[in-house]
């Protein structure tokens, strides 16, 4: 039989819910350190958006022989980028911090670069190690928040694991336009 002393009773529950009700969706339980986990979170929003914006350029840039495949990959990219985007820009506001949406700085807050690729070669090669820098980066601040808040870890790992498909589609992409 399992301990289950540690599950608050329902008049505790209640009575602390009652307290600091200003603070939202953020409650007494909550462990980790808001203001370092609203800036990692401004940091992963910068860098889904300079991805964004590096995936609709080459989307429209994309041309050559396989270019129709590629063009689709990148599209689909930018629109999952966006709703990454969203997530962490909604997650910022329930933990009462503000998503830094400033095009002012954007480049030095992301941790991937926005490169732009002479060819469609280029495109896919600098669109993959974007992939792989975010799934170190929200890999780190996964093992990071660890079970200090568990709602943010979730939205990381489910990001994290979009990442790593799009890493998977481009590497495919890569070999099937021959050469690595």
């Amino acid at each position: 039989m399992s301990d289950k002393s540690f599950l608050s009773d329902i008049k505790t529950l209640r009575e602390r819910a009652r307290r600091h009700i200003e603070q939202g969706a953020v409650t007494e339980g909550y462990r980790a350190d808001r203001e370092t986990v609203i800036k990692l979170l401004n940091e992963a929003l910068a860098t889904e958006l300079v991805c964004v914006l590096r995936y609709k350029r080459h989307y429209y840039m994309a041309s050559g022989l396989d270019a129709a495949n590629a063009a689709a990959e990148f599209l689909q990219h930018a629109n999952e980028e966006q709703m990454h985007a969203d997530q962490l820009a909604q997650r910022i506001v329930q933990l009462g911090g503000e998503p830094d949406f400033s095009p002012q700085g954007l480049q030095t807050r992301a941790h991937s670069e926005y490169v732009e690729g002479e060819d469609l070669r280029e495109m896919i090669k600098e669109d993959l190690i974007a992939e792989r820098i975010a799934i170190d980066s929200y890999r780190e601040m996964i093992q990071y928040i660890g079970n200090d808040d568990p709602t943010t870890r979730r939205i990381l790992e489910d990001i994290l694991a979009v990442e790593e498909e799009h890493a998977d589609d481009l590497s495919n992409l890569l070999s099937n336009i021959g050469g690595c």
